[in-house]
């Protein structure tokens, strides 16, 4: 399948990845300008984006963008002294250089919202404006809540007590009560007799949304929106892409990153092993080994 039609069908699935891309190239490098490939939270990689001197250093940034959610311009080889650009040495044996954005493809946030009310449907439509993903549900289950989805409790006395118990039971990074001051400190009492601790009621904020005066019914969903953004600004989602890195070594000798599960070369210096990404590298390190820091 088309990697780009790939990207397509996995962002309709809400499954996080990195879309590499190299967009310049000097030669010899086994990248050229188009070539593209999908970087998976695992480090699995569809695609292609080079050979053994540059997928892994590729991999390890790609994976780095979707732990804190901001891309990178990578430059493998000579730097041309541009800022905010990530410069990666390439192999000894290799002359080329390559180009490289690596953009994180996070799933929008989801949001979902327990009750019903014109503030609820309010709320609904304005998520989606924003192009992020909503739920509503009268009253629980509150479907598939992930670390990063927000809830918002809007029920207003009708199952208040189970949504927020099913809120709490959730990984959910926040956690909104729509309610006045009076019914949020009565539930939250209610919650302390149900065996919820301190740490667990801090996750619930009441009421919800940012303080905008005294709004009307369906302005709450105004002020309950801008603290959901003021929150995604802050990033309070971000880093939420769990990442799993494959165990990484750097070659001594230029500094490349490398997969050990599939390292070309090694060698044991001091009773440990030490891994290169080229012959040459391996060759000039057992040739003069206190020449390089292998620690």
């Amino acid at each position: 399948m088309d990697t780009l039609r790939r990207a397509a069908l996995l962002a309709d699935e809400g499954r996080p990845f990195a879309l590499v891309t190299v967009t310049w190239r000097r030669g010899p490098s086994s990248g050229v300008p188009g070539s593209k490939a999908l970087v998976h939270p695992d480090g699995t990689v569809e695609g292609w984006i080079g050979g053994a001197c540059a997928e892994p250093t590729l991999v390890a940034t790609a994976l780095e963008a979707l732990a804190d959610g901001r891309p990178r311009l990578v430059v493998l080889g000579e730097h041309d002294g541009r800022p905010d650009v990530v410069e990666v040495p390439m192999a000894c044996s290799s002359e080329g250089a390559m180009e490289v954005f690596v953009e994180p493809m996070i799933p929008p946030p989801t949001v979902h919202v327990v009750g019903r009310s014109p503030m609820v449907d309010t709320l609904a439509a304005l998520v989606g404006d924003l192009g992020w993903k909503v739920t509503v549900a009268a009253e629980p289950p509150l479907g598939t809540v992930t670390e990063g989805s927000f809830v918002v409790v809007a029920t207003q006395g009708h199952h208040d007590e189970h949504a927020l118990e099913a809120a709490l039971g959730t990984p959910a990074r926040y956690i909104g009560l729509v309610a006045s001051a009076k019914r949020a400190a009565t539930l939250l009492e209610w919650l302390r007799g149900q065996g919820f601790d301190e740490e667990d009621l801090s996750r619930i904020r009441a009421p919800a949304g940012m303080d905008l005066g005294p709004v009307r019914h369906r302005e709450i969903a105004v002020a309950i929106l801008a603290e959901l953004v003021a929150l995604e600004a802050a990033g309070v989602r971000r880093g939420a892409v769990g990442v799993r890195a494959p165990a990484r070594a750097t070659d001594p000798v230029c500094g490349m990153v490398v997969d050990v599960t599939t390292a070309p070369w090694e060698t044991v210096h001091r009773g440990r092993p030490v891994y290169f990404c080229a012959r040459s590298c391996l060759e000039a390190f057992e040739a003069d080994p206190g020449a390089f820091d292998a620690s």
